[in-house]
């Protein structure tokens, strides 16, 4: 199987530290998001909405993380994507909330409109007003997040076992360091980050976005 992605890609690192993790081995090939390539006519054949990742199994290709995972998953019998059909559901209620709710506002919202120049608004009075709504909606998520979905008592997103969801949540609150967010404010979070961020593949998949943010070291943030 090969995987189309690229490092420092939050949906590719979901993909990438999931396989890693649970031993499925994949044939990565790179698409260089800085220099443009997902936009160039080759890669819209592949994926129309030049985008990363994409799976290809044989001629069966498919794109978008969510799907991607579920299906490495259940291809691989993976016990992170549990049989029972409402602990599945709730593995996809909270991957469902984090793509829905956390990463519209948090990324696109507050991390992507600074980092990267195609996503800055067209002018200072409409960046710095969605800058701001973007903050206040990540850290409304976020109190939900420490207090309601994690709780005191809860090693992971949905039980005491990792599932598909934590490796899809951890990666975008992970995001937030390209901009040096902090979590001190939310205990649970940051509980649950320190043991994802103990994974044996974390700090491989994390390589290139770390040193992206070590390049913007210098740049001034609005960050949680």
């Amino acid at each position: 199987m090969k995987l189309y992605y690229h490092p420092a890609s939050t949906t590719s690192r979901i993909v990438q530290l999931f396989a890693l993790e649970q031993g499925v081995g994949l044939d990565y090939q790179v698409v260089d998001l800085f220099t443009g390539e997902h936009l160039k006519p080759e890669f819209a054949k592949i994926n129309p909405n030049c985008l990363v990742p994409v799976l290809e199994d044989g001629d069966f290709r498919l794109t978008e993380s969510s799907a991607i995972l579920k299906y490495l998953a259940d291809k691989a019998g993976s016990p992170a994507y549990p049989n029972d059909l409402k602990a599945r559901a709730r593995v996809h209620e909270m991957m469902d909330w984090f793509y829905a709710n956390f990463y519209k506002d948090s990324a696109y919202g507050l991390i992507y409109p600074q980092t990267f120049p195609h996503h800055k608004r067209p002018s200072d009075a409409v960046q710095a007003g969605t800058l701001e709504w973007g903050k206040q909606r990540t850290q409304a998520w976020l109190k939900i997040l420490d207090e309601n979905l994690i709780g005191p008592r809860k090693a992971y997103l949905c039980g005491d076992k990792i599932t598909l969801a934590d490796y899809v949540g951890a990666e975008m609150i992970a995001l937030g360091g390209v901009i040096r967010c902090r979590y001190g404010a939310y205990p649970n979070v940051e509980r649950w980050m320190r043991d994802m961020k103990a994974l044996k593949s974390w700090a491989k998949v994390h390589e290139v976005i770390d040193g992206f943010a070590a390049s913007l070291k210098d740049k001034p943030f609005v960050a949680i």
